[in-house]
């Protein structure tokens, strides 16, 4: 198997997994069972792939005026407006909804720091060619 389509599936598991989360410790958002879960997190990540990049063009200002604190409404928005178009899956206000879209990033982030594996540099390979030194000051 292709392992891009692997790393997407790790994606999906993953917000899926917050999304769960959410719904068990924020009050106010619902989901009723798991083909829900499915769409829901289907179109978070279409979504987060498609209108994201473009609400953050277009607020741009408004992002570096708050110093990154916008994205946080955005992803809010984001997840509210699935909340009204998937049955089944209900936010209750856009509290509920910034309180899940900062679970959702929050999971996101541990699993990818817990997968990446410590997050330092990959060692160098012995057997590797080294980095040919010259009288040149990097600055």
């Amino acid at each position: 198997m292709n392992s891009q389509f692997l790393q997407l599936l790790l994606r999906w598991a993953v917000l899926a997994l917050g999304v769960t989360i959410a719904t068990k410790i924020v009050p106010g958002i619902e989901c009723s069972d798991g083909t829900t879960l499915l769409v829901v997190v289907l179109l978070l990540s279409f979504f987060n792939a498609i209108l994201k990049p473009l609400l953050v063009l277009f607020t741009l200002p408004f992002i570096v005026l708050t110093m990154g604190l916008g994205v946080v409404v955005i992803n809010a928005l984001l997840f509210l407006l699935v909340g009204h178009l998937v049955t089944g899956f209900h936010v209750a206000s856009f509290w509920s909804a910034v309180g899940g879209a900062l679970v959702v990033s929050v999971t996101n982030l541990i699993l990818s720091l817990l997968m990446r594996g410590g997050g330092g540099p990959p060692a160098q390979r012995r057997d590797a060619p080294r980095p040919k030194k010259d009288d040149v000051i990097d600055i």
